[in-house]
């Protein structure tokens, strides 16, 4: 049951993220209740149930039946098996002495991590309150785990720097600042080895992806696509099989 209510309750707030991600990078306001996109009818609360009332209103708007973007359910099916994965997943980070408070705070980073790459996909900007709100998160975490603070702001700092220069270069033509900001985060979070091989999966992530967009004409050659997801991708890659990924290096250059 507990696992249930835990998938529940990372759809519900999933459900909130949509509003967060839609919001944040035009510059709405996070309060009042939603609407329809189409015919702008305000919803009832039977309409925003988490995935069930997509399901049972077969994906159209109750008022105006016009199609209801799937992008909805998708975030809070992801922000659910989201919560229960990572709750799952081994919890050797966590101080025992305050497991809950360090409970919450990853379920605040997750979301924070959600809203990162899902307003960057689909706006290609990355809002500040929720880097700041991720910030906080990841300084309180270390707070917590008595880790030191000024070390891990120079390996922000440091892994920031390689994603400042591509900002500067290019003009903020290649990489937004807040690819920038992001970069610092992570590198406060994983240290500046780690921070620096994440950015470096991120790169080759993107290279892929980016590949095969332009193979398929789904993207030109001169098509900026969006790098915060793949940054958020690299950096959770690090978080979960960073010391893999390590040794593996280490194997490979037999150091």
């Amino acid at each position: 049951m507990t696992l249930v209510f835990l998938f529940i309750l990372g759809a519900t707030i999933g459900s909130f993220l949509g509003v967060l991600i839609d919001r944040l990078p035009n510059n709405q306001s996070i309060l009042g209740w939603s609407q329809c996109d189409h015919c702008q009818h305000r919803l009832s609360w039977w309409d925003l149930l988490p995935i069930v009332s997509f399901i049972f209103l077969g994906a159209k708007c109750r008022y105006c039946q016009k199609k209801i973007s799937f992008f909805y359910p998708l975030i809070e099916l992801i922000t659910g098996v989201s919560f229960l994965g990572f709750m799952i997943y081994d919890l050797r980070f966590m101080n025992h002495e305050s497991l809950f408070i360090n409970q919450l705070l990853l379920l605040i980073i997750i979301s924070c991590l959600i809203v990162v790459f899902f307003s960057d996909l689909k706006y290609q900007i990355i809002p500040d309150s929720v880097q700041f709100l991720l910030f906080i998160g990841v300084l309180v975490i270390k707070l917590l785990d008595k880790s030191p603070i000024v070390p891990g702001l120079i390996s922000g700092l440091i892994v920031m720097l390689p994603i400042l220069f591509l900002f500067l270069i290019t003009r903020g033509g290649g990489m937004g600042f807040g690819d920038v900001k992001l970069a610092a985060i992570i590198g406060f979070l994983l240290g500046t080895i780690s921070g620096l091989i994440s950015l470096y999966l991120a790169f080759i992530l993107g290279a892929i992806v980016g590949l095969i967009l332009i193979i398929f004409k789904i993207k030109g050659l001169k098509s900026k696509i969006a790098f915060g997801p793949f940054m958020v991708l690299g950096m959770l890659t690090m978080s979960f099989f960073g010391d893999n990924i390590l040794e593996l290096i280490k194997r490979i250059y037999g150091l």
